[in-house]
């Protein structure tokens, strides 16, 4: 099996080699095409996953206020609805069901639908690990906020929120990695990201092993990066000598 990696310095009108192999605009090469994929799949997996934090955070919470019953069943409907329909399901019915029940939603780009869609998915995951996170504090932080006189908006603003996110920084990771990955279902709705280039290229060049093996490299990159910014942010933000319970909210 011989191995072409000039295929990347390949133009993608004429099949010619371009000097210097990076090429945009007219004279565009393979290479600048799996570059431009790259930061759209970035694009796509960062704004996925703010969608997910500010609204996982959200129903999370919800799931855990006390005396608020409706609330709570609101919270856990959010998340087994979710988090049971598959991906690429929800995604179609973001980019083919919402702009038709919701015109609003009509002129909304692509990009932005595909982001919704898999933000709301990854939202549900989350409001579940920050749930599991508020509970394994002790119920003596919860407590000495009310004695401080806190509200309830001041007690999971100042004292349990900040707790419960240092908690869940490990599972977060993993949810950062998959968000990553899975931002590949973006390629149904032709978003031209990594997977998106990846079929296309392997097409038009026939080339698929090089084009592939490519691609799977940039997302180990990727990978390997969140895991490594996650881990700083654990090691910066970690409180020496606490221990969370596991008992769901223990003393």
């Amino acid at each position: 099996m011989n191995l072409d990696w000039q295929v990347f310095c390949l133009d993608t009108i004429d099949r010619e080699p371009v000097k210097g192999c990076l090429g945009f605009g007219q004279n565009q090469t393979y290479l600048g095409w799996l570059i431009e994929a790259w930061g759209q799949t970035l694009m796509v997996a960062v704004l996925s996953l703010i969608v997910a934090l500010i609204v996982g955070s959200l129903i999370g919470t919800l799931r855990t206020l006390p005396n608020s019953p409706w609330l709570v069943r609101l919270g856990n409907a959010w998340v087994e609805l979710f988090r049971n329909i598959p991906l690429l399901v929800q995604i179609f019915l973001w980019y083919h069901v919402v702009p038709v029940l919701f015109p609003v939603f009509a002129d909304t780009p692509k990009l932005l639908l595909v982001v919704f869609g898999l933000g709301i998915f990854t939202s549900a995951r989350i409001a579940e690990q920050l749930r599991a996170g508020i509970q394994a504090l002790p119920r003596g932080q919860r407590y000495a906020a009310q004695a401080l006189g806190f509200t309830t908006f001041q007690s999971y603003r100042y004292v349990l929120l900040p707790m419960a996110y240092r908690i869940i920084i490990p599972p977060l990771t993993s949810e950062s990695m998959n968000i990553f990955k899975n931002s590949s279902v973006a390629f149904a709705v032709s978003i031209m990201e990594l997977t998106f280039f990846a079929q296309q290229a392997g097409e038009e060049t026939s080339r698929g092993i090089e084009i592939y093996l490519g691609v799977t490299l940039l997302y180990v990159v990727s990978a390997l990066a969140i895991n490594r910014i996650m881990a700083y942010i654990e090691r910066r933000v970690r409180v020496p000598g606490f221990v969370a319970s596991t008992g769901g909210g223990g003393h």
